[in-house]
């Protein structure tokens, strides 16, 4: 089925000199918020290991992405009444000061409130960017420009891995430890793109004045926050606690009050509802939800696997990743062009799911000794499948925006995907390590019986390990294993490493369990998605 929807406006004029000089700059931001998730995401098992506290990775991780979440549709708003470029310098200037502040964390809370600032500057780099050429290019001439953004994201893969490993291998670098140069390194980037943005950026702007949905914002936090507390803490505390309920409550109370807020807001909505009486930007907005949970909740827990249990260095383990990469950018280059001649894209929408669901139950099989290559091969399929539905959502979401709703509904696009990524990532992390230590313990039990564990047992040389001694305590009734610092893994004797790499490697096979399910939700969504026609 297809439903046929009004033209957008008409984008400015430029000359093709001013394209190209703009979509540098912007590129150049994209650049800043696609290294640092690279990045971040090789140095945090040393980060997390370094502060104590492997456990509350999580919020280190969904505080980024719940201020994200929270300033994307304000951004997009703001931007829509008071121009892209003011906007644009704001959220590369606190992503900067964000970065600063992670540099000089002194424990995992305190990185999680700092991360929390780089999410508000990130929340505009993406969203604006993709508003800003959307503005200054029809349709039909934004598939290149989207590849080149591709390509950014392809860079940054290649280049966060190699600089998260070198940094979180150094020792210290100029009296600071190597970690922390993995913020510092935002600095020149960001002024680079500060300068080209000022210089560079020259796109006329009509004001529009109206209110701005201050209440949208402050009642979706409350609505978010809560429930993704619960997300992460819910095991522990009981699911029927009364503290749980509790948040639980409160969290549902902000989710309504945001839904009444934007309702009473009207078109000075952070996400206007007249924007939702097009089925296929709702349609399209619920699928991308549902693949931000799956790609950035589920590759939180694919870098573990690769350093916890299959022992790879942070560098080594992020060039496992540079495959997907490829994919994704593979996917977009190839899909960008078919789009735009043909103007279908349910069926590369349908058929990225599929292959995404498929990958998602092969990396529920993997174990401690599974082959590197197998593992890269199912990662290079996840990429294409990645690379198929983010491409062809943003075209379907930009294609059904009204006239004068641009920044909206393409701040929509990084939006709904980062309350999935936040979702999810909260989610998986909670179930992984809720599950981490029952599953040890188990095969420790397994395993203590059996002749290569008693000789390690009996080895001085295994025994004097800190690392083995704390294990050994472990099975006579002593604390659980601890898995805030796993650093002590990487030297441990593998005869009583191997029911750890075991236990955890089978938390995280149900995590991309769930993870399937989740994708193959997502498949069945999208089999009712209507395309748009062209008239």
């Amino acid at each position: 089925m297809t439903e046929s929807l009004a033209p957008p406006a008409p984008a400015p004029r430029l000359g093709r000199g001013a394209v190209t000089a703009v979509a540098a700059a912007l590129m150049l931001g994209l650049l800043l918020g696609a290294l640092d998730q690279m990045i971040v995401a090789a140095v945090m098992r040393t980060v997390a290991d370094q502060l104590n506290g492997l456990t509350l990775q999580a919020w280190a991780t969904t505080a980024y992405l719940i201020a994200g979440v929270v300033s994307t549709p304000l951004y997009g708003r703001l931007s829509d009444i008071y121009g892209r470029k003011p906007l644009y310098l704001v959220s590369i200037s606190l992503f900067l000061l964000g970065s600063l502040l992670c540099a000089a964390a002194q424990s995992m809370y305190e990185l999680a409130a700092f991360r929390a600032v780089q999410g508000l500057g990130a929340g505009g780099l993406m969203a604006l960017a993709f508003a800003i050429l959307a503005d200054m290019l029809p349709p039909e001439r934004r598939s290149k420009y989207q590849a080149w953004f591709g390509a950014v994201f392809g860079i940054a893969s290649v280049a966060g891995p190699v600089l998260g490993g070198l940094f979180a291998g150094m020792g210290s670098f100029l009296g600071m430890a190597g970690w922390r140069w993995a913020f510092l390194v935002n600095l020149p980037i960001g002024l680079v793109a500060l300068v080209l943005v000022v210089t560079l950026y020259r796109l006329p702007h009509t004001r529009t004045d109206h209110r701005i949905d201050y209440g949208g914002a402050v009642t979706l936090l409350i609505g978010l926050v809560p429930l993704l507390v619960v997300a992460e803490q819910g095991s522990g505390w009981g699911w029927e606690s009364p503290r749980t309920l509790a948040l639980i409550g409160v969290g549902v109370a902000g989710l309504l009050g945001f839904v009444l807020t934007e309702r009473r807001m009207g078109d000075a909505a952070l996400l206007p509802p007249r924007l939702f009486a097009s089925p296929l930007f709702t349609m399209s907005n619920a699928v991308n939800v549902v693949v931000g949970m799956g790609v950035f909740g589920g590759l939180s827990v694919l870098p573990l696997y690769l350093q916890i249990v299959k022992g790879l260095s942070p560098t080594t383990a992020g060039l496992m990743l540079l495959p997907q990469t490829l994919g994704i950018v593979a996917a977009g280059r190839l899909c960008g062009p078919f789009v735009t001649r043909t103007g279908r894209y349910k069926g590369l929408l349908v058929l990225g799911l599929a292959v995404m669901t498929v990958c998602a139950l092969a990396f529920a099989r993997l174990t401690p000794g599974t082959s590197l290559w197998l593992t890269g091969l199912i990662t290079t399929a996840m990429g294409l499948g990645i690379g198929l539905c983010f491409q062809v959502m943003l075209i379907a979401i930009q294609a059904s925006a009204p006239a004068g709703a641009m920044g909206a509904a393409s701040a929509s696009y990084t939006f709904f995907r980062q309350i999935g990524g936040t979702a999810g990532t909260t989610l998986y992390l909670s179930i992984l390590f809720a599950l981490a230590e029952d599953r040890i313990a188990a095969a420790l039990r397994r395993t203590e019986s059996t002749p290569a564990f008693q000789s390690a047992l009996h080895d001085p040389a295994v025994t004097s390990d800190p690392g083995a001694q704390h294990l050994i305590a472990s099975l006579h009734g002593g604390p659980g294993i601890d898995l805030n610092d796993t650093s002590y893994l990487d030297h441990l004797d593998a005869r009583l490493a191997h029911p750890v790499l075991d236990g955890m490697a089978s938390a995280m096979n149900t995590v991309f369990v769930v993870v399937g399910c989740v994708m193959a939700a997502g498949l069945v969504l999208a089999l009712f998605l209507k395309e748009k026609t062209r008239d």
